[in-house]
């Protein structure tokens, strides 16, 4: 803790440390280092390179995976390294991956990884309480005891280009061609079709080495066993290094029979202690009122509270849900931008430079107690410069929008906000 805090703003790093503790969330793991990953190239590539060091095992969970493309070359890393003797299990959603052919997962356990879905949808096929709400969310990847990665990427080729405003890494640019350009919005941006809603994701991930990879393993482990899934997965291996890095990490994996989302109740506890600095990226806010009056109320004692949002997105109704929430926030001093030149997938927070937390949890209803869920906080300035940094890009790579001008929306976009807050706690 000492180290953590001699990175800088030791008040701060009190501060946020304590409210964990208050909730009883303080649950850490020194040692670890961590490394942030934008958007899909990137992420691709630091999974595929983990996986093919494997020497015992590999333990991917999804909520999608897609049976072509990214996916496709995934699974065929993935029955490599079987065929080389390392244990190789695969979970996925079945609502998640539907559109997906069996034969792609026909073929996985042919080629020697144990497959898994996640409460099937069909009930003939469940060997376990029948859940049909009960989804699982999370984006892990675990090798042997030496990787752990998670955040909002799946294996999905809408994140194969890039998002290009923020992490320079392919897609489209700005609104009007104005790419990065921060600017307020004053009128309504041009629609953009669905076509493009089928690449350049902007996303976020993080890899994980240390002991906090084994909690993430842990995590799949009772899942695994919880869905009977056939097979048994080997015991962790030793690490090849003990403690690789400084960073202070929490692991909040979230099952809804629990309660609500760790993360969540720590990202509430982390708000209610902020002193200067709230930044939040968020693919689907539809969080209910209690976070939103928690945002407020940090901007009314003059906490700098930031949003990025999605403003072209695959789930329209949570958009609008979204901006339902606008007004107030406005009202009350939050500072709130929509990216429109990519998708917004990520599910970020940065508090006071000093609580990082990037993981599958968004802030609506599903998420927050109805999934399975898994987040990593992590403590310290210097991840915290890193992520004040990437949200800044995205700041940049985002229109903000402005109290005057959102009050003179059209009756439409209205009575779509007045729909989707109506039936938000479904969404």
């Amino acid at each position: 803790m000492r180290r953590v805090e001699s990175e800088g703003r030791p008040v701060l790093f009190e501060r946020q440390l304590a409210a964990l503790a208050l909730r009883g969330e303080a649950d850490l793991y020194r040692g670890n280092a961590a490394r942030l990953l934008i958007d899909g190239p990137q992420t691709f590539a630091a999974m595929r390179q983990a996986i093919s060091q494997a020497r015992h095992r590999v333990l991917l969970e999804m909520y999608i995976v897609e049976d072509k493309g990214v996916a496709a070359d995934f699974a065929t890393l993935l029955m490599h390294k079987a065929a080389q003797g390392v244990a190789v299990a695969l979970l996925y959603d079945s609502i998640g991956s539907m559109e997906s052919d069996p034969a792609f997962f026909e073929r996985l356990r042919a080629g020697g990884v144990q497959v898994c879905a996640f409460n099937p949808i069909v009930p003939t096929e469940r060997v376990s309480p029948w859940r049909p709400w009960h989804r699982n969310h999370r984006k892990v990847l675990v090798v042997d005891s030496d990787f752990a990665f998670t955040g909002g990427i799946n294996l999905s080729n809408v994140y194969a280009s890039g998002s290009g405003g923020s992490s320079g890494s392919g897609g489209s640019g700005g609104i009007g061609g104005s790419r990065g350009s921060g600017k307020v919005r004053d009128s309504p941006p041009r629609q953009l079709d669905d076509e493009a809603l089928l690449s350049g994701w902007r996303d976020t991930q993080v890899e994980l080495q240390g002991p906090a990879v084994q909690p993430m393993a842990a995590a799949f482990r009772q899942t695994w066993q919880e869905q009977r899934c056939p097979g048994a997965l080997p015991p962790a291996p030793p690490p090849r290094v003990a403690k690789p890095g400084s960073r202070v990490v929490k692991i909040a994996a979230s099952d809804p029979r629990e309660g609500l989302n760790r993360s969540y109740s720590a990202l509430l506890a982390a708000i209610g202690a902020a002193q200067r600095s709230v930044s939040i990226t968020m693919a689907y806010f539809a969080p209910g009122d209690a976070i939103v009056d928690a945002l407020s109320q940090a901007a009314q004692r003059g906490v700098e509270v930031q949003l990025v949002l999605p403003g072209r997105s695959d789930v329209k109704l949570v958009m609008h849900a979204a901006r339902s929430y606008y007004e107030g926030m406005l009202r009350a001093g939050v500072r709130i931008h929509e990216m429109h030149h990519a998708v917004m997938h990520a599910k970020t927070a940065v508090v006071d430079g000093v609580f990082s937390s990037v993981g599958s949890s968004n802030l609506d209803g599903r998420s927050i107690d109805g999934n399975h869920e898994l987040d990593v906080v992590v403590l310290g300035d210097e991840f915290g410069a890193e992520m004040e940094s990437l949200f800044a890009r995205d700041v940049q790579a985002s229109q903000e929008v402005v109290l005057r001008t959102w009050q003179a929306r059209g009756l439409a976009s209205r009575l779509m906000e007045w729909l989707a807050r109506t039936v938000e706690p479904l969404l």
